[in-house]
């Protein structure tokens, strides 16, 4: 039928930032002749309204599996919302027809329909006054294709010396870090960023860091000793098998970027251990990969914007970037993985 890569992509949250960016992403498809099968994933309805309501006259059509269409148009995969949303005032009526959203993507990814899904913003404490526990993309499709266990990295930086940041654990409360960090959790985070960075990135050789938990990695003990029960031996459990893994190094060191371009990728222990560093390096234009799927998964660096995206004119000047980015790539490893 055709021999460029379908890419799902969700709309994310019906009542944020995501319809706009769908719609600059569109527009730009069909200027520049995307390389790729672009499928948007949500409420059709929506997504063309939203786009209007930014100034954009886009052609959107019903999505055929069996049939492609003009590359000038943007095909749509209709999931409707419940409630058609005030745009910046999420309904947690409409949590389940967000998960349904993602359901459809992760699945047709899973049969092979789809070569890579790119992902919206969704707003979580949405989906959870909606009755429904959700503590991210990640978990879900981790939990959906049953994932014994999955990765989150965000990419930015310079394109030649690309930062990577991988989380040894991702949406926790800070007092529950501690706790859940495993010698095995840890290892196995380590063996997964190892492997996908030779398999999915192309690196012969990944040089990995690995940030301690505690101020200073713990100082020989006297500031805590996950370094040293826990973070230490899962480092040397995964030099077992061949990996070139440097660490526990303090995280207020290892980040300083004469240190950090010596390594592939740097694997901090919580969230925001590792992404403030990240995103005040490349906000905007950093992007989101969930290593260990069955399929490749990129999505954007930053939130719902509703603040933004409740004034029309301020929408417009949201900046597409990152989904840009997280599409380019998610097209980029589609290609590599097919050769």
């Amino acid at each position: 039928m055709t021999n460029v890569p379908s890419i799902a992509v969700t709309c994310g949250e019906p009542a944020g930032i995501g319809p706009e960016l769908l719609a600059m992403l569109a527009q730009r498809h069909a200027e520049q002749r995307s390389p790729a099968r672009l499928v948007f994933v949500g409420d059709r309805v929506l997504l063309s309204e939203r786009a209007q309501r930014i100034g954009l006259a886009l052609l959107y059509v019903d999505y055929d599996p069996a049939s492609f269409a003009p590359k000038t148009a943007i095909e749509v995969l209709h999931k409707p919302v419940t409630v058609q949303p005030a745009p910046g005032h999420p309904d947690p009526t409409n949590a389940q027809s967000v998960l349904t959203m993602l359901e459809r993507a992760c699945d047709g990814c899973t049969a092979g329909e789809f070569a890579a899904m790119v992902t919206a913003p969704v707003q979580k404490s949405a989906i959870e006054d909606g009755g429904i526990a959700f503590s991210g993309h990640t978990e879900f499709l981790a939990e959906r294709t049953h994932t014994r266990r999955v990765v989150m990295m965000l990419v930015g930086g310079d394109a030649t010396a690309p930062l990577r940041v991988a989380l040894a654990t991702t949406h926790l409360p800070l007092k529950d870090v501690a706790a859940a960090l495993t010698r095995d959790g840890v290892r196995t985070a380590l063996e997964i960023v190892a492997r996908e960075l030779k398999a999915t990135f192309g690196l012969a050789e990944p040089r990995i860091a690995v940030c301690g938990l505690n101020p200073h990695a713990g100082e020989g003990g006297h500031l805590g000793r996950e370094e040293i029960d826990v973070i230490g031996p899962a480092i040397v459990d995964a030099r077992t098998q061949g990996h070139n893994i440097t660490g526990p190094i303090p995280a207020d060191t290892v980040f300083v970027p004469n240190i950090a371009r010596r390594y592939d990728a740097i694997v901090a222990m919580y969230h925001d251990q590792g992404l403030p560093v990240l995103k005040a390096a490349s906000f905007g234009h950093g992007i989101n990969i969930t290593l260990g799927l069955p399929f490749i998964r990129t999505s954007v660096d930053h939130g719902t914007a509703l603040d933004l995206v409740r004034d029309p004119a301020l929408a417009r000047t949201a900046d597409p970037g990152s989904l840009f980015a997280a599409v380019d790539l998610a097209i980029h490893l589609a290609k590599t993985s097919r050769a």
